[in-house]
């Protein structure tokens, strides 16, 4: 009788201690996913239609940046809008997952000096539902995420959004964008 009310003991502390741990495991997945969405507000863009223009308009997230899931060549990729880039920036380490090529090596200057950069063309860049064909960039090692070059910007009173728009007399490469 002593022995089964031991093994009894010993079941319910494992069940404990297993309960412990699902639980630890779920709100380490919850908070996870609360970092993600806020160093990524805009997972999921969508695409309006004003006029001549498609719009996406994009949230800053809790550092300032505006950073987007678009598509590179039908692949998911995250990016971040760089206003003072000259052409759009992609991280050497998904060269191969989004098939790219690497074309003549240049120096380009970055936040973090000089680098070298190969020049690539990519077959499709998607935000939201603005599609765009045939576009220059440039394949960079050492950064953590793309970043997408931005054309033209004009400042807004309210900082917390940016609105990328696109209209059929921009060129494949520019957006205007209105903070």
């Amino acid at each position: 009788m002593v022995e089964m009310a031991h093994s009894t003991k010993k079941l319910g502390m494992m069940f404990t201690a297993s309960a412990w741990v699902l639980a630890f495991l779920v709100m380490a997945l919850a908070f996870s996913k609360i970092l993600d969405s806020q160093n990524n507000p805009n997972q999921s863009v969508s695409t309006l239609q004003t006029g001549e223009f498609q719009e996406v308009v994009l949230t800053r997230n809790r550092s300032g940046h505006y950073v987007f899931d678009g598509e590179i060549n039908r692949q998911q990729v995250t990016f971040l809008v760089d206003t003072g880039a000259t052409t759009t920036a992609i991280p050497a380490k998904l060269q191969r997952k989004l098939g790219l090529e690497a074309g003549p090596a240049t120096s380009v200057s970055t936040a973090n000096g000089v680098t070298t950069a190969y020049l690539t063309r990519l077959d499709q860049l998607a935000i939201g539902d603005i599609e765009l064909y045939d576009v220059n960039a440039s394949i960079i090692a050492g950064m953590a995420v793309a970043t997408l070059r931005a054309g033209a910007a004009r400042k807004r009173a309210d900082h917390s959004t940016v609105s990328l728009k696109l209209s059929s007399a921009c060129s494949d490469t520019d957006f205007f964008l209105i903070f």
